[in-house]
């Protein structure tokens, strides 16, 4: 089967990666020509545009990195709705705000397609061990379609509803929750270090005991050993979805300070340059900056 696929970037190559690996063929759009010669020749097809990404398939993936981009690879000259078949499928993966779903949604609505959103959880080395979590919102026909495309990649998928925004909610909820675990963690390794304390062996305790889970174990020991590459995550990446996270809450009237605190302190690393490292240094060396070790 060929599907489209839009986005080659850290996380959409491995993703790309296994779908070959699971006898898809791919035909490929990345700004960066160059990122497809990574992936298999002989079972891709380069394309252009998006829009030759999407001809002829029943099924386009797009993994992009902002509202914008997606926006533009659907909609624009050379977009995806210029090609895309009657009835075909386009699954976003992209974390983006749940009104450019609701909109590209309608879009394709119109254009006699349709569109499910699949936003996924996960690092760069998650998605090439196709341990994704990916949350889908959408109608049921297009899950039912979905289903055995994402089950290539990851290790769930998770419904959360029809609304074409639903799963983007999620998604920023989530990221909002990790950035603030990031500070947490920050923090408290930082505390016990400026107390002569082996911040790596206070890591692992947590880790280990009161904070079992992969987020604690996995992000702390990079921000216990200031393991700041390679780069998993960029900074500037972190700061949109802070913003995201910011512009739902003022939607909705929900107050969220820890939010604010998240927003500065991405906002603080793209201003000083570092929005192309990963957002465990804008995190991690900004409370270190901060305390002054």
């Amino acid at each position: 089967m060929k599907i489209g696929f839009i986005g080659l970037g850290n996380m959409g190559l491995p993703m790309a990666k296994n779908l070959i690996a699971a006898g898809y063929h791919l035909q490929v759009y990345n700004r960066t020509a160059e990122k497809a010669d990574d992936l298999e020749a002989s079972a891709i097809t380069k394309c252009k545009t998006p829009a030759e990404a999407a001809a002829n398939v029943a099924v386009v993936i797009t993994m992009l990195s902002d509202d914008d981009t997606v926006k533009e690879s659907v909609v624009g000259k050379n977009g995806i709705l210029n090609t895309l078949q009657k009835g075909g499928l386009h699954i976003s993966m992209s974390t983006i705000s749940p009104d450019i779903a609701q909109f590209l949604s309608d879009q394709h609505k119109a254009a006699g397609s349709s569109y499910l959103a699949a936003p996924v959880f996960g690092r760069p080395e998650a998605a090439a061990a196709k341990k994704l979590w990916v949350c889908v919102s959408g109608s049921k026909k297009d899950k039912q379609t979905a289903t055995p495309i994402l089950e290539c990649l990851g290790q769930g998928v998770v419904d959360f509803g029809e609304d074409a925004g639903g799963a983007n909610v999620v998604k920023i909820a989530g990221n909002f929750m990790i950035m603030s675990s990031l500070e947490m963690m920050a923090e408290a390794f930082t505390l016990a270090e400026k107390f002569n304390l082996d911040r790596t062996k206070v890591a692992e305790f947590f880790g280990s005991t009161i904070f079992n889970a992969p987020i604690y174990q996995n992000y702390g020991r990079l921000i216990a050993n200031k393991q700041y590459e390679p780069v998993g995550f960029k900074a500037k990446l972190g700061y949109k979805d802070a913003r995201l996270a910011f512009k739902l809450a003022q939607q909705s009237e929900t107050p969220m300070p820890l939010g604010t605190l998240i927003h500065n302190r991405l906002l603080t690393a793209v201003a000083k340059g570092l929005g192309d490292r990963d957002w465990v240094e804008a995190v991690g060396r900004g409370v270190t900056d901060d305390a002054g070790v």
